[in-house]
């Protein structure tokens, strides 16, 4: 049975190009439609539970298909069958990234003005989906605000704590009664999964040595970005000074391009972060990025359906997606933007690429591949 999950989703893996939401449809058609590993209704309440919660939600949804199928262990085959492609290019990349010198730095410039785009889309495509209110739309405002004047770790963890205790207090949501929904067997919380999420959290504040110290940003922000791979570009940028924006930003782009999961980032990451061993730190980095969201999957995976119907929990789920709008229109602006536009004909081609991407929707590689193209056209022949 691990063994068929694992397959199942190692192919999966090997073609899931174009994000978390694509990843979703592909596992609806496969495990849901042709597989019948699970119904409509109940793939649908795994979704809105990976949607609720922080972390890489179609790896989340990934981990509680092998959950339901096969318990923690089948969640395991599940999760590591989805991610290791994805883990092995990334990883391949991040070591010979450098190989290449000057042609290198050059399709770098090219993936700088590639990232403004994708970003600038996923903030118009979350606003749309989590800014549903005025007093959400100005919560995620006043999020961008703070978060570019005060660009740390700390002010990022105040606004995410500031922004639930409001949702909790404030009810921002109007939540409708439908009694047909309510849950007719009382599951509870996973408290072991629980409290292992929250002591690693805890650990990971601590200081207990340089190489500890190093790989621990990756679990905070596992455990801290709503809203998917793209909110974790400003979180981990924070909290891992000693890697440039270069770095980041050639991490960003080459996790759009292969498929499966985009917090592979942190694969490209910590092979970086360790020279002498590039392969373990990629390994140490991924599970620890994946980890937090993968616990509490498993912590709340059988009593979602009571704790949505509270208004104050929701409300405050609400407005903590509110406030991850600001984290990226944050992390588009500084980073993203100051990094990569350079002067009025990247701004012409920014504006242009982004209303192509918006209006057509073509594939993300055709973007890709034509920002590779204009970094070498600019090393070759300089604007």
């Amino acid at each position: 049975m691990l063994l068929a999950i694992f397959k199942q989703f190692f192919l999966l893996g090997c073609m899931s190009f174009g994000g978390p939401a694509a990843h979703l449809g592909y596992f609806k058609r496969h495990f849901v439609d042709n597989l019948n590993w699970l119904d409509n209704q109940r793939y649908a309440q795994l979704i809105s539970l990976s949607q609720a919660l922080p972390g890489p939600g179609s790896s989340q949804v990934g981990f509680a298909i092998g959950v339901e199928r096969s318990g923690v262990l089948g969640g395991i085959a599940a999760f590591i069958g989805f991610t290791l492609p994805s883990f092995l290019i990334m990883v391949l990349l991040a070591i010979s990234a450098h190989q290449f010198d000057a042609i290198y730095f050059a399709i770098i410039a090219g993936l700088k003005l590639f990232a403004v785009v994708i970003v600038a889309d996923a903030i118009v495509s979350m606003a749309k989906s989590f800014c549903t209110s005025l007093a959400l739309k100005a919560l995620a405002a006043l999020s961008t605000l703070v978060l570019i004047l005060l660009p740390n770790m700390t002010t990022q963890i105040a606004v995410l704590v500031i922004a639930a205790v409001i949702g909790a207090i404030w009810p921002l949501l109007n939540l409708e009664k439908n009694t047909a929904s309510s849950p007719t067997t009382k599951s509870g919380i996973n408290w072991v999964a629980l409290a292992l999420f929250t002591l690693l959290l805890i650990i990971s504040f601590i200081p207990l040595g340089q190489e500890l110290g190093l790989f621990a940003p990756f679990y905070q922000a596992g455990a801290l970005v709503f809203g998917g791979g793209h909110v974790v570009l400003p979180l981990l940028q924070t909290g891992l000074p000693s890697l440039g924006t270069e770095q980041f930003l050639s991490a960003y782009a080459s996790a759009q391009a292969v498929p499966g999961p985009m917090f592979t980032i942190a694969t490209y990451l910590g092979a970086q972060l360790t020279d002498t061993q590039p392969i373990i730190g990629a390994l140490i980095a991924t599970v620890l990025i994946f980890l937090p969201g993968l616990l509490l999957m498993l912590a709340f995976q059988k009593s979602w359906l009571q704790l949505a119907q509270r208004p104050r929990f929701a409300s405050s789920i609400a407005a903590l997606n509110a406030a991850v709008v600001g984290f990226l229109a944050a992390a588009l602006y500084s980073p993203i933007w100051t990094s990569a536009v350079h002067n009025i004909w990247h701004i012409a081609l920014v504006i242009a690429a982004f209303a192509w991407l918006r209006m057509a929707k073509p594939p993300i590689w055709w973007l890709l591949l034509g920002f590779i193209g204009v970094g070498l056209l600019q090393y070759y022949l300089p604007l």
